[in-house]
């Protein structure tokens, strides 16, 4: 039987990015900055010199609901505008790539009808993070709001491919479902020829 050799040592960036930093002797020239609290908590009777100059910042108290229903819905507002905001982009866009029939244009065009199509499809996922505790009906607005965005990208491709010569507007588009008519009288010349 022949014997396994152990695996080798790693190398020593493996044991440094594994191992927790240890602590540096902090510049006394150099206070913290303000709001910053060490990640070392000294006990009260071993303070630093330069822990004593510094003035002790009281901690931060936590956001109330109302607090964070307001940010949560000023958030939810500046992605229900984000597809307005895509719109000049677009339009640009569809008007460089030309009317003419190509990938390119048939691409864009593509894209401009899938982008809106899955926002809307996955409208309860993009506004999960911001359910709100009070006001339900606050947040059914904003998603009023991003459908009616996402609409407006859809009427940007419906302009478009109406310019393509795509969407059938005019009657020689329905030939197909059009009946003969049938003619009151009919002339007949008198001389067979």
């Amino acid at each position: 039987m022949s014997q396994q050799t152990p695996p080798p040592p790693p190398p020593q960036w493996v044991l440094d990015l594994n191992s927790n930093p240890s602590p540096k002797a902090k510049s006394s020239s150099i206070p913290d900055p303000p709001g910053y609290t060490s990640p070392t908590t000294l006990s009260a009777g071993k303070q630093s010199k330069a822990s004593k100059n510094t003035p002790q910042t009281p901690a931060r108290k936590p956001p109330t609901t109302e607090e964070m229903d307001t940010l949560k819905l000023k958030k939810a507002w500046e992605l229900a505008i984000a597809p307005a905001k895509q719109l000049p982009m677009n339009a640009i866009g569809m008007y460089m790539s030309g009317n003419s029939l190509q990938i390119f244009s048939i691409m864009m065009v593509f894209m401009l009808f899938k982008t809106p199509v899955q926002a809307v499809l996955g409208i309860n996922n993009t506004f999960a993070k911001f359910e709100l505790t009070e006001g339900k009906d606050r947040l059914l607005w904003v998603k009023l709001v991003y459908v009616a965005m996402n609409m407006l990208a859809l009427a940007l491709g419906l302009w478009k491919i109406n310019g393509m010569g795509l969407l059938p507007t005019t009657r020689s588009d329905w030939l197909a479902w059009e009946t003969a008519r049938e003619p009151l009288e009919r002339a007949y010349p008198a001389f067979p020829l």
